[in-house]
């Protein structure tokens, strides 16, 4: 009873306190007030009545108790007349609260700044620095490859604005990209479409503007209003040299963000490149190696190097002109690009030789004679041409991205070949690929319903038998309800593609929203039960995987060396080597297209006699008289030791090596 009595009064008692406070400033001053009177005069009243000194008169010590409230106030405390009492006091008032009154402004006008400050409100004053609009999971490569991109550089700038709190994008940058080195990463708040908000990351001055898709069904729709919002913010005409470089997501959306980004700018699209890069390296396994190498700013990449005295010379001989680099193509005065043009061509006025090097500083000129030398005639092997034969490929899982994969597979692939596609849906997912490629007259394409992450699906397709196999991010039927079609249909169409929810048993094991994490999870899936039929066959299955996050890519279950495109890191790397250098846009579209030059893997023994210990410079020559460009090698008996899996780009042309039956050389050519 007693407690209840005491929490009873306790409650009384803040009851009451709460209805002063809320009875505004002036009840506020007046409690106050009366609480300061409440123990200084008490207070001072004891200190005087215990002073030895104090008067001896009762007047005399209220006189003394008065002047030590007022010392005590701040109010002065003065004795005399009454009148000159009051004036002192109506002074000592308002000299009191002048100095609050001051001293108020200049704390809100100080915690309004900081506030300001850490809210990411100010404008960045730089020039020459990148300019990073949005966030997703890709501004981290993005940042790790400018750092690296301005490592030998002394000054230099990130700027990123975006609609997160700016000490939490400090915070997850410093833990997920680590030491910037010498380059000041510059986080603002704001949204990516106000024009206004732009501005707060002076767009008009930088070097390059970088718009990052966000995650979601959205986000090409969000990457197209902040190119329309730069173009309000920074007319072109203002943006002097600066390059504007953007990602979508859906193919359908790339025609509508290429016209807000203006002819100036350079629009990605994740679907294409995606497709076009998991068809490449179904068919050439070890293919992902050489693209993370090149577009990689820690390993060897594109650079322009001067043509010097190769002007009217024939461009084969800038492929023995440079020891250290690969000469790849030309770089015209127009800014037109040549990929593997042929030798006997001629370097025009003005033209730059374009090089795989390691640095812009490492593409040095070394006397073609000299390396000419050491070319082994001997050891030369002319070949005849391959024909391509017939082919079984096996596709696993389905997204938007599939009908492109086919219709990629069809341009690549020799007449006869053969496609099985297993996946959830499989009539909804045939009616979407016949609405994108209705005729295919190379590839036959073969439709099977099932679950790619059930052991006995897999078990009964023979997964071993296959030529190639390639896994792309399915979402889990379960959590939509949507069949295959809903993904690669139109806006308009997918209300007419959706069914009722698949009752099939499905593993997965994600406990996140972001159906890009869990078609990374039923990848993995898919991917140790393909491990298991390959153990048990005995042999490694040529297998090329799609996933979106790369921090999945290192939990895959699979054999050193295999090919994984991850979308997200992917374009992040394209999109900071166009920032970095616009020509490579270019460059990297003659290189993603079925009908350009592009890099395969070809037996070394078909240019190199095996077992012949040569110089590179061998190799190189003898892929010049077959019109071709060779760039490295891989050897079989490093392909499964890591770091670079037997892969080597752009060796010195002076280096020995020694090939065997089962080597490959990595060259740029037609076909």
């Amino acid at each position: 009873m007693a407690q209840q009595d005491t929490t009873s009064l306790r409650l009384r008692l803040r009851y009451r306190f709460d209805g002063l406070v809320s009875g505004g400033t002036t009840a506020l001053i007046g409690w106050l007030a009366l609480a300061c009177l409440a123990v200084v005069v008490p207070a001072s009243t004891v200190l005087v009545w215990s002073d030895r000194a104090a008067p001896a008169t009762l007047s005399g010590r209220l006189a003394a108790v008065w002047v030590s409230v007022g010392q005590t106030l701040k109010i002065g405390g003065a004795v005399g007349s009454p009148l000159y009492v009051l004036a002192s006091v109506s002074l000592a008032l308002v000299a009191l609260l002048f100095v609050s009154t001051l001293v108020s402004l200049i704390t809100t006008g100080i915690n309004r700044r900081l506030m300001a400050l850490r809210l990411g409100h100010s404008t960045v004053l730089e020039t020459r620095h990148t300019v990073v609009l949005g966030w997703s999971d890709q501004v981290f490569p993005v940042i790790g490859e400018l750092v690296a991109a301005n490592a030998n550089q002394r000054r230099s700038a990130i700027a990123l604005l975006a609609p997160q709190d700016k000490a939490w994008m400090e915070d997850e940058i410093s833990t997920r990209v680590g030491d910037s080195g010498r380059t000041r990463i510059i986080c603002r708040n704001g949204s990516t479409t106000g024009p206004t908000e732009l501005c707060r990351v002076s767009p008009h001055t930088a070097k390059a503007v970088l718009i990052l898709p966000p995650t979601g069904d959205t986000g090409d729709a969000q990457v197209v209003k902040t190119l329309l919002a730069l173009d309000a913010a920074v007319p072109p005409s203002a943006r002097g040299a600066a390059v504007v470089v953007a990602a979508v997501r859906d193919s359908r959306n790339h025609l509508t963000a290429r016209l807000a980004a203006g002819p100036a700018g350079h629009v990605l699209c994740v679907d294409d490149i995606v497709a076009r890069l998991l068809v490449q390296t179904a068919r050439q396994p070890g293919l992902s190696l050489v693209y993370s190498e090149l577009l990689d700013f820690e390993g060897d990449e594109f650079y322009p190097a001067d043509a010097g005295d190769l002007v009217g010379r024939p461009f084969g001989e800038a492929l023995l002109s440079f020891a250290t680099s690969s000469a790849v193509g030309l770089l015209h005065a127009d800014g037109s690009v040549a990929l593997n043009p042929d030798p006997a061509a001629p370097v025009g006025r003005g033209d730059r030789i374009i090089v795989i090097s390691r640095d812009d500083d490492t593409a040095v000129r070394t006397d073609v004679a000299a390396l000419a030398a050491l070319v082994d005639e001997d050891a030369i092997v002319t070949a005849g041409p391959r024909f391509a034969e017939a082919e079984r490929l096996l596709l696993l899982g389905w997204n938007r991205r599939a009908p492109l994969v086919i219709e990629q597979l069809d341009q690549y692939v020799s007449p006869g070949t053969t496609l099985d596609v297993v996946a959830h849906g499989a009539s909804a997912a045939r009616r979407a690929v016949r609405g994108v490629t209705a005729v295919r007259p190379r590839l036959e394409v073969f439709f099977h319903d099932g679950d790619i992450t059930d052991p006995l699906t897999l078990a009964k397709l023979d997964v071993a038998s296959y030529d190639s196999v390639i896994v792309i991010g399915e979402t889990d039927p379960s959590d939509s309800g949507a069949d295959p079609a809903s993904a690669s249909a139109p806006p308009a169409d997918r209300a007419a593609a959706s069914g009722p929810p698949s009752r099939a048993p499905v593993a997965s094991f994600s406990a996140v929203d972001d159906p890009e994490a869990r078609a990374d999870d039923r990848t993995l899936v898919t991917l140790l039960h393909l491990r298991a039929i390959g153990d048990a066959a005995r042999r490694q299955l040529a297998l090329t995987t799609e996933m979106s996050d790369d921090g999945n890519r290192l939990l895959a279950p699979a054999r050193g060396g295999a090919d994984f495109i991850v979308s997200g890191r992917l374009i992040s790397l394209l999109m900071t080597q166009i920032s970095e250098s616009p020509y490579l846009a270019a460059v990297f579209e003659e290189l993603f297209k079925a009908e350009g030059h592009e890099f395969h893997l070809k037996p070394a023994t078909d240019y190199v006699r095996a077992g012949s210990e040569v110089p590179f410079a061998t190799a190189v020559e003898s892929a010049r008289r077959r019109r071709e460009c060779a760039v490295g090698y891989r050897l079989r008996a490093g392909s499964a030791t890591g770091p670079d899996y037997g892969v080597r780009i752009n060796p010195d042309k002076r280096h020995r090596v020694r090939f065997s039956q089962d080597d490959w050389l990595i060259v740029l050519s037609e076909s």
